[in-house]
């Protein structure tokens, strides 16, 4: 559990470090409001990986459980990012029509920019049910038990 906490936290660093670099040149991109948008992924998104990081002690998951809510956290975040930033290279629109003012990409790439959007909603919901279900109170008072060496009701 450990190893996991400070994967988290490194991960969330470097995610907070890729948003600032984006930052720095947000204004080069095809699209500079996406570029924003990109910078501000990577912030929001290192920022979260350190939260939960933080609290990854408290959070009761089986092996299995816990293994994919980090992976789709990992996948969630980082790839958020990515697709933002090359969202904001080739100027899609699609998907984020009010960032995307007067830009617009080939239809290849507004389909790869569209799925990649998609996947990363479908990850960023599935780690945070996870994450609330390995948060809820029963989950602690079960773990509490287990390590009292009693059964749960």
């Amino acid at each position: 559990m450990e190893e996991t906490r400070r994967q988290l936290l490194w991960s969330g660093m470097l995610l907070f470090l890729l948003g600032l670099l984006t930052g720095l040149v947000e204004q080069k991109f095809s699209n500079p409001r996406m570029g924003l948008a990109a910078h501000l992924e990577g912030l929001m998104n290192g920022t979260f990986l350190l939260v939960l990081g933080a609290i990854w002690g408290h959070i009761r998951l089986s092996s299995r459980l816990s293994a994919a809510a980090y992976w789709s956290v990992m996948y969630g975040t980082f790839v958020n990012w990515a697709v933002t930033t090359v969202a904001a290279i080739l100027g899609t629109l699609s998907q984020t029509p009010i960032t995307g003012a007067r830009s617009s990409g080939q239809p290849w790439q507004e389909a790869m920019v569209s799925v990649g959007f998609v996947s990363v909603a479908l990850a960023m919901l599935a780690c945070s049910i996870l994450i609330l279900w390995g948060l809820r109170p029963r989950a602690l008072l079960l773990s509490v038990e287990r390590a009292a060496g009693s059964r749960p009701a």
